[in-house]
């Protein structure tokens, strides 16, 4: 038996509910892992279990750096090295197995493919096509922009490629006759028209049967990095790649006794080798039909900026157009989201195809989103929803004792991101323009009499008892949002700033949250310092999921009180979702005198020092209060719904086309006046918001408003 890597692995067992040694195998020309008790049993052939590698997808752990999985056949297998080195070697060869059996799994497919398969797979070109198109101009313009004749030249080779598309599109839907292709003709013309891959058959046969199929998009874990295809080339003896050197050895002068491949991953005790668990499938269909012919997909990580207006002046004469009148503000929060709970099941070859774009572990700034994943609103104002409970923000400065501040910050922290999450399905809101701003307001319960506005606040139309957001996006790269409130009335107000970094684990992405908030009590002088958890989206091939994981802290240096919280990210091998634990400290204090325990979107409960239990929150009973928005017609156009109204009006009536082609045309103009300021040297600055440190504050807080009245 051929293989490439043999070595010792830990595997996850169900039924003893923990990691046990195995000595694994990689075989590469049958793209199969097994595994055997011990090295000796390898040796005699009696094999315990095995894992079929064609069609599979590898995963990591961000918080761990030793375990891996690999699923396959709606199977999750968890593996743990002994360290990062040995998890980086075994996944490198696991991923050029994978590789070099998927791609084979394609030369092999023998069928015939009708006119339909030909128009979806060109539509598919069409649109991958078009995304070369784009990131190749961006890159173009700054690295020959000296070579203005050549930059000018390439709109027209552009224009070349659309053309081959258009007449292939034309020769199998001719205006007159019926044409009516052999299968022969048919492979032909569909494998033209695919981007073509830079891997080549190993042998006569493989080249023959290659030439014989209809090629198609990369359906495994095909890895591009920087536009080259990363593929394993086989050795001259035809055993793989050699072994790298570690602890991890090659087997090949072994005499193994041979297995055959089997047609699914097994284990001699089936329960034992894998958590079937690990996929959340949708028990509905979709109920909006996308089609399947057209799908597009744009690069939104290179969009850039709007022009900044000379002055403010644009920013205050449009915001004192703003009422109270409840016909003035949008309804855009009442929006049915039913439609949003689909899966990706119908999107599944391009979303394998946005994973072959990437490595584990890699950044995703400037991996390519198709436009169906996106959720119909800006990341600004997913933002807002941190106060979906004004009421609970209000009353920390209504606390008459330190320690009830506290407990009271802690409960309005908690209770601030079940909020964001507009339905069971984790869909990607918009990136925020570098420059774009999204303004609400809160009015509160008891206090919904109108009162006076303030005019110099944040939202201008907003009365003093209600709560006033804003939000600015003030970098591009890296891509950092800032946001401010405030309750004039109370003397309250809270600025944050955070930067998205996110990471390609697998079957998972990983969103880190960098940045703090501050929550000031004006009264009390007291500020409270807090963090934020970061974010993953799981099961991103089925129906995606968000959980929230990580360490958090609250502390106010002058009182003293302090808060650890922790989200605790869901085990495979059992436990519950979105369990979240804290922790409140008095000043100088070890123990807690507060500990709370339950779900970030469910119910939490606390138990005092004293022993005493009580519901914390119940988000499942607590009433949302909808933010207020301007309608589109009062809004400026650096406004988040205003920008991507277009955008949004499309993904709600499921015109994916006319979706990406709106978010498309917005980008191209902010990469159009982000290219005018640097020929004019000029420097973006930002409207709202300015740098202190590193930290973003808003301009004119109710802190610096509340000193100059004073004097």
């Amino acid at each position: 038996m051929a293989s490439i890597m043999e070595g010792p692995l830990s595997k996850w067992t169900n039924v003893m509910k923990g990691w046990q040694y195995r000595w694994f195998v990689l075989d590469y020309n049958a793209g199969l892992l097994s595994y055997y008790t011990s090295k000796d049993k390898m040796m005699r052939g009696s094999r315990r279990g095995c894992v079929r590698l064609r069609g599979a997808v590898i995963g990591i752990d961000d918080e761990d750096d030793s375990t891996f999985t690999i699923t396959v056949d709606q199977k999750t297998f968890h593996f743990q090295a002994r360290d990062a080195d040995e998890r980086e070697k075994w996944i490198h060869a696991l991923e050029g197995t994978i590789l070099r059996h998927t791609l084979q799994q394609e030369a092999e497919t023998g069928f015939v493919p009708s006119v339909q398969d030909f128009d979806k797979k060109l539509a598919e070109a069409d649109a991958y096509l078009q995304i070369l198109i784009d990131q190749l101009k961006v890159r173009l313009f700054f690295i020959i922009r000296p070579h203005r004749c050549i930059y000018n030249a390439f709109p027209c080779e552009s224009c070349v490629l659309y053309h081959v598309c258009g007449s292939l599109q034309s020769t199998i839907n001719p205006v007159d006759g019926v044409f009516q292709p052999t299968p022969l003709n048919t492979s032909i013309v569909s494998a033209s028209a695919m981007p073509t891959q830079t891997t080549l058959p190993t042998d006569g046969a493989q080249v023959c049967k290659t030439e014989q199929r209809p090629s198609s998009l990369p359906v495994g874990p095909v890895v591009t990095v920087m536009g080259s295809l990363q593929t394993p080339t086989p050795n001259s003896t035809g055993s793989g790649p050699s072994a790298p050197s570690s602890s991890v050895t090659s087997p090949s002068h072994m005499n193994v006794p041979p297995h055959t491949v089997p047609d699914f991953s097994y284990s001699s005790s089936e329960d034992e080798f894998y958590d079937a668990d690990e996929f959340y499938h949708s028990s509905t269909s979709p109920k909006h039909c996308i089609d399947p012919n057209r799908t597009a997909a744009v690069n939104s990580e290179d969009s850039t900026a709007l022009k900044r207006p000379d002055t403010n002046e644009s920013i205050n004469s449009s915001m004192s157009n703003g009422t109270t009148d409840a016909d003035q503000f949008d309804s855009h929060d009442e929006r049915d989201d039913d439609a949003e709970g689909e899966s990706v099941e119908e999107h599944k070859s391009v979303i394998m195809h946005l994973l072959s774009q990437v490595r584990l572990g890699m950044d995703l700034t400037k991996v390519v989103l198709p436009t169906f994943i996106l959720e119909r609103r800006s990341l600004l104002e997913m933002y807002a929803d941190f106060f979906a409970h004004p009421d609970l923000f209000v009353s920390i400065a209504d606390q008459q004792d330190p320690r009830d501040r506290m407990v009271h910050v802690v409960k309005w922290y908690l209770s601030a991101f079940h909020a964001g999450r507009k339905g069971s399905v984790a869909k990607k809101p918009y990136n925020p323009i570098l420059g774009e701003v999204f303004f609400c307001h809160w009015d509160l319960p008891e206090t919904e009499d109108p009162a006076e506005s303030v005019s110099d606040g944040p939202v201008p139309w907003s009365s003093k008892n209600s709560v006033s957001f804003v939000a600015e996006q003030v970098s591009h790269h890296p891509p950092i949002s800032a946001f401010y409130a405030e309750c004039f009335s109370k003397k309250i107000q809270f600025n944050a700033h955070i930067w998205t970094k996110s990471k390609f684990l697998g079957m998972s992405i990983g969103v880190h949250n960098i940045g703090q908030g501050c929550v000031s009590c004006l009264e009390y002088d007291e500020h409270y310092i807090l963090t934020f958890p970061n974010g993953y989206g799981r099961s991103i091939l089925t129906v995606p999921w968000v959980e929230l994981g990580g360490e958090c802290n609250i502390s106010c240096s002058k009182s003293g009180y302090s808060a650890n919280i922790v989200f605790h990210t869901k085990p495979f091998y059992g436990g519950k979702k979105h369990r979240i634990t804290a922790e409140i400290f008095a000043p100088n204090d070890k123990k807690s005198f507060c500990s709370i325990e339950g779900e970030w979107n469910g119910v939490m409960y606390s138990k005092l020092a004293t022993g005493e239990n009580t519901v914390f929150i119940d988000t499942k009973k607590m009433g949302i209060i909808k933010k207020k928005v301007r309608k589109l017609e009062d809004q400026l156009e650096y406004e988040s719904r205003s920008l991507w109204k277009d955008v949004t009006v499309n993904l709600k009536l499921t015109d994916i086309d006319a979706a990406t082609e709106a978010k498309h045309r917005l980008e191209e103009k902010q990469r159009a006046e982000a290219r005018e300021r640097k020929e004019k040297e000029m420097q973006w600055e930002t409207r709202l918001f300015h740098e202190d440190g590193e930290c973003w504050v808003y301009d004119k807080p109710l802190l610096k408003r509340l000193a100059s009245q004073r004097h």
